[in-house]
C-alpha cells in the first residue's frame, strides 16, 4: 500500500467537498440558462467533440486504475485516477463553453428551429426514447456523482484504504457510465447540431 499524501482532516474535507460541488452544480444550473450570443470564431461544436474524447479518456482511465489496483500497482493506480480527475475538470470547462456558446440542441431536430415536429419523431424514430433515457440517467449521476469521486479521492489519498475501497465500490461503476453515456449521448445528439 501506499503512504498516506496528505493529512486527514475529516471536518475541512467535507467542506471544502460539498462547497465545491455545490458551486459546480450551481454553475452548471445557472449557466446552463445563459447563451451568450457571440461568434467565438471557430465552430462552438468543437467543444462537445472535446467533451466526448476527454469522456473517452476518462472511461479508459478508470479501467487502467482498475486494472492497476487489482494488480497491486498502487501508484500507478493513484497517477491514473488523479489524470482522471484532472480531465474531469476540463471537461466542466469545455462543457461550460459549449453551453454558453452553443445553447441548447433538441434531439431530432434536423430543421434547427426549436420545435420537433410529428416527422421529425418518426424520422428518428425508437432512438429518440434510448437517447432520453441515457440522458435522462447520465444528467442527474453526473450531478450526484462528483462529492463521491472527491471523498473517494480524500479517502485514497489520507491513506485510509478500507473505506476507500468501500467508497469506490459505489463510485467506480456510476463515473464510469456517466463517462461512457456522455460519449453515446455526444454521438447521438451531433448530427442535430448547426
Amino acid at each position: 500500500m501506499l503512504e498516506a499524501v496528505w493529512k486527514k482532516n475529516d471536518k475541512k474535507a467535507r467542506t471544502l467537498i460539498f462547497l465545491f460541488s455545490a458551486i459546480v452544480f450551481a454553475a452548471i444550473m445557472v449557466l446552463g440558462r445563459v447563451k451568450l450570443d457571440v461568434n467565438p470564431g471557430f465552430d462552438i461544436h468543437l467543444f462537445a467533440k472535446a467533451n466526448a474524447v476527454i469522456n473517452s479518456l476518462v472511461a479508459v482511465l478508470l479501467v487502467a486504475a482498475l486494472v492497476a489496483v487489482k494488480i497491486k500497482k498502487y501508484r500507478l493506480h493513484r497517477n491514473l485516477m488523479l489524470a482522471a480527475m484532472l480531465l474531469s475538470i476540463l471537461f466542466l470547462a469545455s462543457y461550460i463553453c459549449h453551453h454558453l456558446f452553443a445553447g441548447e440542441t433538441r434531439f431530432g431536430d434536423t430543421d434547427h428551429d426549436g420545435i420537433i415536429t410529428e416527422i421529425e419523431k418518426t424520422a428518428v424514430g425508437s432512438s429518440r426514447i434510448i437517447y432520453y433515457i441515457l440522458l435522462g440517467t447520465h444528467i442527474p449521476l453526473a450531478g450526484i456523482i462528483l462529492p463521491f469521486i472527491l471523498f473517494s479521492a480524500y479517502r485514497g489519498l489520507t491513506g485510509e484504504f478500507e473505506k476507500h475501497k468501500k467508497l469506490v465500490r459505489i463510485t467506480w461503476p456510476v463515473w464510469f457510465y456517466v463517462a461512457v453515456t456522455g460519449v453515446v449521448v455526444y454521438r447521438m445528439i451531433s448530427p442535430y447540431y448547426h
